[in-house]
């Protein structure tokens, strides 16, 4: 009898936990703040094992807050040395013998769902880079008449019509057609910039075709970017991109999107290709675009006409950055948030400091300088607004011969991703009265224990800032988690404190 009540005292106590304690510890990791990670630079070494390492990874990036990825380019380039965006073919996955090679650059398909599975087993979500402007590696050329353009204004024909030889036909002879029958053809793509014929790299549009007028007006009409240009205008090549982003959703099980080059790239097919993915998939796809141009206008623009219904990178809030750690302390650091999305449309907002294309000897250099990356990771990571992303280059280092390379910063980010992951709750309360010092403080969420923060960043002589981090607070005693302070701040009957900052540094405050 006694074994039985003990039995049934056990089975009672572990009712209670599925009831009151499952659901509160669910509650609260689903109210833990978001990070984005881009899990690449552009000179991953050739190995094949980047997949692997992605996987092997997966434990460190759940410990330290990170909740999604962005991977690169998953599928078959013009080669198995390609980053990605030479895309050849779309559902070459690292299956098949195509380009000299069976896996891609990062690995096979099989190492790649073995890490998306280990990655989701730790509730750390998969967003897959979709390059869907152009196609490389081509497997044949096919004759077809075009005309050369401006390139400085692509609405201005320069010669007369004539054939060229335009490496536009991809039949995939490795793959065959599992996956997908569709071959690509001339009239698949609406230009090119090479005449094998002539050996002439040239910008050619095809007889008949027009670009894409819905897309960036910089040289009169940015359709054309590189490769064979696809042609949206045609509607096989519409029901096709939207059946493969299905499929690839479905084929990887991921949770999301990251767009290349969209300002290429016809608004309204990536208005209708985002809904399209999200209706056949039922699932809610987060997807972020890569519209790249240092003006809000451009951006808010880009986002009206896809109907809000996806984000874009704070291309503006990274150029804040970039000055900011280039003008030797002359920066206004009260102007980081003019012109920037986050500050316009927080929803919509993915911050981030620095990617594949502005690390050094990249086409759209222009990195942060290091000493400035702990205090603009500070800023995407501990303020309400934006969805913040780090870059892999800055947490691991960069491999490229520049001479300019960024150095493996993971120390000074991981307490900041702490900061981020424990603390960075709550209302929020600015500080931006000073040329060179600026702080913000979080008072802290009652659903996440001990949580609230104070930061202050300055590009010049360090100092200090009375701010108020809430009278709930009052009595605590905070300290710099980044290590770069050592005297602790108590917090006063009325909810404020003292909060100091070295010079050309970062300070961030949390409960000791």
């Amino acid at each position: 009898m006694k074994q039985q009540k003990r039995l049934y005292a056990r089975l009672l106590t572990l009712l209670f936990a599925l009831i009151f304690l499952l659901p509160h510890s669910a509650a609260a990791a689903a109210n833990l703040n978001g990070t984005l990670m881009q899990y690449f630079e552009w000179y991953m070494p050739n190995d094949g094992q980047h997949w692997k390492r992605l996987q092997n990874d997966s434990a460190y990036l759940a410990e330290h807050g990170i909740t999604a990825v962005w991977i690169p380019p998953a599928y078959k380039g013009t080669s198995q040395a390609d980053v990605g965006y030479g895309a050849y073919d779309l559902y070459d996955l690292g299956e098949f013998h195509q380009k000299g090679t069976v896996r891609t650059k990062y690995g096979t398909k099989g190492e790649l769902q073995s890490a998306i599975k280990s990655l989701h087993s730790r509730d750390i979500n998969v967003y897959g880079d979709v390059v869907i402007n152009h196609k490389g590696g081509a497997d044949a050329t096919e004759d077809v008449t075009a005309v050369e353009v401006d390139p400085a204004d692509r609405n201005r024909v320069i010669s007369g019509e004539h054939r060229i030889k335009a490496w536009t036909h991809f039949h995939f002879p490795g793959r065959g057609s599992t996956y997908s029958d569709f071959k690509w053809h001339w009239y698949h793509f609406d230009g090119t910039d090479w005449d094998e014929s002539r050996k002439l790299n040239r910008i050619y549009k095809f007889q008949g075709k027009a670009w894409d007028w819905e897309v960036s007006n910089e040289n009169g009409n940015y359709d054309y970017l590189m490769y064979a240009d696809i042609d949206y205008d045609h509607p096989d090549v519409a029901a096709e991109i939207k059946r493969w982003g299905t499929w690839y959703a479905n084929e990887l099980q991921l949770d999301g999107f990251r767009l290349d080059a969209v300002k290429h790239i016809k608004f309204s097919f990536l208005r209708d290709w985002v809904n399209h993915v999200r209706e056949k998939t039922g699932k809610e796809m987060f997807t972020v675009a890569e519209y790249w141009q240092n003006d809000l206008g451009a951006l808010e623009n880009y986002l009206n006409k896809t109907n809000f219904n996806h984000s874009v990178f704070d291309v503006p809030l990274h150029y804040q950055f970039h000055a900011a750690s280039t003008q030797g302390g002359g920066y206004d650091m009260r102007k980081l948030l003019n012109g920037t999305v986050v500050s316009k449309h927080p929803l919509k907002a993915v911050t981030f400091v620095d990617n594949h294309d502005t690390q050094p000897g990249q086409s759209l250099e222009s990195t942060v300088q290091t000493w400035f990356k702990p205090l603009a990771y500070a800023f995407i990571l501990t303020r309400e607004s934006g969805y913040p992303q780090v870059f892999y280059g800055d947490m691991y280092g960069t491999k490229g011969d520049s001479q300019r390379e960024i150095p493996a910063l993971k120390h000074k980010i991981e307490p900041i991703l702490k900061a981020r992951k424990q603390y960075a709750y709550g209302a929020q309360h600015d500080y931006f009265d000073h040329h060179d010092i600026v702080g913000w403080t979080r008072e802290g969420d009652s659903s996440v224990a001990n949580s609230g923060l104070a930061a202050l960043i300055t590009d010049g002589p360090g100092g200090a800032k009375r701010m108020y981090v809430g009278r709930q607070n009052a009595g605590e005693t905070w300290h710099d988690i980044t290590g770069n302070r050592s005297e602790p701040v108590v917090i006063n009957s009325e909810g404020w404190g003292e909060f100091h900052v070295n010079g050309g540094s970062v300070s961030i405050y949390v409960q000791r």
